[in-house]
């Protein structure tokens, strides 16, 4: 069998790697914590339904990772950020989830994340070549396995 590198994905291929690694990762994982993936969206809307910001994250086996949080410039400082966050650990607790992460640049919500009892546990500098790419993250729970 010859084989080749190619750069043309289909919509198939990539669903054969996404299903392999899944596969895969199931493998080792405890009976408990597979099958467990759910998105997670919360948004602020006004009165007329028009949203003005929100959060949208995924819980994947005992976690909720953040994907996006972003508010309009004009209601940032009102505290719906926080609203948000609090909302999405209330929903993180209630689903079991041990701890949540998320990521964030050093001209995003890095301060945010800390005052809310975020850690950072990684970075990475020279992100768009001036910028620090912040990796956090916040325990749920109380154990020993966690850092």
């Amino acid at each position: 069998m010859k084989l080749h590198l190619t750069n043309e994905p289909s919509k198939k291929d990539k669903q054969f790697i996404e299903e392999a690694l899944y596969s895969f990762n199931l493998d080792h994982l405890p009976q408990d914590l597979r099958g467990r993936y759910e998105e997670i969206s919360l948004f602020l809307k006004d009165e007329q339904g028009v949203v003005h910001g929100g959060i949208l994250g995924e819980i994947c086996w005992n976690w909720l990772e953040i994907e996006y949080l972003i508010l309009d410039a004009d209601v940032r400082k009102e505290g719906y950020g926080s609203q948000l966050l609090m909302e999405i650990e209330k929903i993180a607790i209630a689903k079991k989830c041990d701890f949540i992460k998320v990521d964030t640049l050093s001209f995003q919500a890095l301060d945010f994340y800390k005052k809310h009892g975020y850690h950072v546990f990684g970075s990475i500098d020279n992100v768009g070549r001036e910028f620090e790419h912040y990796y956090l993250k916040k325990n749920l729970v109380t154990s020993t396995k966690q850092s």
